[in-house]
């Protein structure tokens, strides 16, 4: 029994995808250099997209669509989510700054985040700045896929069987812009890719029943 399981075992991690480095250990150094190298120059050269990019570093970083706690990572692009016509792309104040990361984008809100680490003090725990973050929790995920199958299903496995009260669903883009980067220490959300390749994930085609906000 024990020799049959390891033979499918095998066979199975014999044929994972390329990106899969955590199978092959011994390989990963060599392998991340050679393929970072190759995707770079092809993103350099205009053979692969900005989305493409991303979601190759996503892969080669460990980050998968079968785990929703390492769930690939977006970025916010745009700063302007209540524009009733397609914001001006040539105004720079209409996209975000991509050089600081979602917590660093409120200046008050750093310095809150700044001091806390400065002044943190627990013997088992280290100094942080973020509570919460959007890599490590499943519940952002849930939390934008909600309409979606199966994300559906696990939000209500997380919620006790039924969705989460229609105040607390996902239910507005410049709503959830302004949390993320408004004074609140808890939201720091980026965003899944669904964002820029399944506009499915806006709709409730499924016709779930997600209660009315109050």
């Amino acid at each position: 029994g024990v020799s049959r399981r390891d033979d499918a075992a095998f066979a199975i991690m014999k044929r994972a995808p390329p990106q899969s480095i955590k199978q092959w250990p011994d390989r990963a150094a060599q392998f991340l250099h050679e393929q970072l190298n190759r995707l770079t120059i092809g993103w350099v050269e205009s053979r692969i997209s900005n989305f493409d990019y991303l979601l190759h570093l996503n892969m080669l970083a460990g980050r998968s669509y079968n785990d929703t706690c390492q769930y690939p990572v977006m970025p916010w692009v745009l700063s302007n989510y209540k524009s009733e016509e397609v914001p001006d792309l040539t105004d720079p104040d209409n996209f975000r700054d991509l050089t600081k990361p979602m917590g660093a984008l409120n200046p008050e809100r750093l310095q809150d985040f700044i001091e806390r680490f400065n002044t943190f003090a627990d013997p088992s725990i280290p100094p942080f700045m973020y509570g919460s973050h959007y890599s490590t929790n499943a519940g952002v995920v849930l939390h934008f896929l909600v309409r979606l199958h199966p994300f559906a299903g696990l939000h209500r496995q997380l919620q006790g069987g039924h969705f989460d009260v229609a105040d607390r669903l996902f239910a507005s883009v410049p709503r959830t812009w302004d949390m993320c980067t408004g004074s609140s220490a808890a939201e720091v959300k980026e965003l899944t890719p669904e964002w820029y390749c399944n506009p499915a994930f806006l709709k409730n085609t499924n016709k779930f029943k997600l209660g009315t906000t109050q």
